[in-house]
């Protein structure tokens, strides 16, 4: 009787509602801040849109997690850090309960102590050193808010789709290589070095009474896709800021849209048989509109969560480092010291050199990143990877994941750079000679995940 009363009693827990409260804090810096991703320096001198940190926080079975999402290029493991502890304190919230990760837009801030590239780039200007100093606190702030404004919530979750919007930007030759971003309409291009990955992953909060899309309160959307749209020198959060906006046109302008990015190291919007230009600022509002469609489309599909436990686990993986000679290192500190005027013609030198110091720079340490799984009952969950991912790396994860709906987000909680496959090492280009891990590195967290996500489902 005892034991059947207990079990009665953990099914009304279970089974009841969820509390979500969500917030949006602006993080736009100043004009004049250098801006991140490409190897020439940039300085902010407009703003097309502004950037924030969204924090979504999920209460269930009496525990609470926050997902928050960035639009920066990438957080760095002290940002991030700093971030946990302060939320802690603010919240009540534990540290490894929070999911921070980066949309990876091209059109946002360098941020400080993220490696000589980025120094080089203006990471150590005195605007970006302060913009990193304060953005621990505008997440936690972020996570504040959200916190406060917990309210009972209905959970939904889809899984749609959105074909040919998405692709894999390394290609097989004529010549027997692999082109990386070979150019449109390329008649040497044979065919894709890989899969690209369509599945939009949903879960869509609404009040408990809700009969329509003006009572929604969030989205939270996982895509594969690299943002890297705009260009130019303005401030932009590009698509995941545009989709966010397609969004809230739809459901009212309480409506927040997080975009957990998913595995898109090599996957980004260039359609190599298509003749249009796409390196416009206005490419970000076609893809969101072509992406907010599959949004709407899959909520057609939307199926009820039932509210579970919530559980988070993570894992410290170390990661072996690529071997170079002393005399590599020389030659790279040469070719940074004497291609500066010349950047766009350097460019794989420069690549291959900030690999070849940056690696150099840790002294035979190896690398220790954090694998991330939370979980919500037994049928979603969460899996936060350190850096630029392959896909084929994601799909492999979401194969062999016991959750029904596993969303997969890359560049979660740090960045360690590019994360190829093992194949892609052998076949080479950018992605793989700029990756400062050694091969087999995507296999190993590919396993952290799996090994994780098995004990959290069990």
């Amino acid at each position: 009787m005892v034991i059947v009363s207990l079990l009665l009693a953990a099914i009304c827990v279970y089974a009841g509602e969820a509390r979500v409260g969500v917030a949006a804090v602006d993080i736009t810096p100043p004009l004049g801040i250098p801006l991140a991703g490409y190897y020439h320096e940039r300085g902010a001198n407009g703003v097309l849109d502004p950037l924030f940190a969204k924090a979504l926080v999920l209460e269930s079975a009496g525990e609470r997690v926050a997902f928050v999402t960035l639009d920066l290029i990438s957080v760095t493991r002290a940002v991030t850090d700093q971030a946990r502890a302060g939320i802690e304190r603010a919240t009540g919230i534990p540290g490894d309960h929070v999911l921070i990760s980066a949309t990876h837009a091209h059109t946002g801030p360098e941020l400080a102590s993220r490696g000589q590239h980025s120094a080089d780039m203006g990471g150590q200007s005195p605007l970006s050193v302060d913009y990193t100093a304060r953005l621990p606190d505008r997440i936690v702030e972020s996570v504040r808010l959200a916190n406060e404004r917990l309210q009972p919530a209905r959970l939904n979750v889809a899984r749609g789709r959105c074909e040919h919007l998405s692709f894999i930007r390394r290609y097989f030759m004529r010549d027997g290589t692999v082109g990386w971003n070979p150019g449109k309409l390329n008649p040497d291009i044979v065919l894709p070095a890989g899969p690209s990955d369509p599945e939009v992953g949903i879960l869509y909060i609404e009040r408990p009474d809700a009969t329509g899309p003006a009572q929604s309160i969030a989205a939270y959307v996982n895509f594969a896709m690299h943002p890297d749209t705009c260009g130019g020198s303005q401030i932009s959060a590009d698509w995941p800021g545009a989709l966010g906006r397609v969004l809230a046109a739809y459901h009212g302008a309480q409506h927040v849209t997080l975009v957990g990015n998913g595995t898109c190291g090599n996957l980004n919007h260039l359609d190599v048989g298509w003749r249009w230009p796409q390196g416009t600022a206005s490419e970000q509002h076609r893809i969101a509109t072509i992406l907010g469609a599959a949004v709407f489309q899959a909520y057609k599909d939307l199926r009820p969560l039932t509210a579970g436990p919530l559980r988070a686990k993570s894992e410290l993986v170390e990661l072996a480092l690529p071997e170079f000679t002393a005399e590599q290192v020389a030659e790279a500190k040469q070719v940074v010291a004497v291609t500066q005027d010349d950047r766009g013609a350097n460019f794989m030198k420069l690549v291959r050199a900030y690999r070849v110091l940056d690696v150099a720079a840790r002294e035979g340490k190896p690398l220790r990143v954090e694998v991330q799984v939370i979980a919500l009952g037994r049928e979603v969950a969460w899996v936060g990877l350190p850096g630029e991912v392959f896909v084929e790396l994601g799909l492999a994860i979401k194969n062999r994941s016991p959750f029904p709906q596993t969303f997969v987000v890359e560049l979660a909680n740090e960045n360690l750079g590019y994360i190829p496959d093992r194949r892609s090492y052998a076949e080479g280009n950018y992605e793989p000679e700029s990756a400062r891990c050694a091969a087999g590195s995507g296999e190993r967290l590919v396993d952290a995940a799996g090994r994780l996500l098995d004990q959290l489902r069990d």
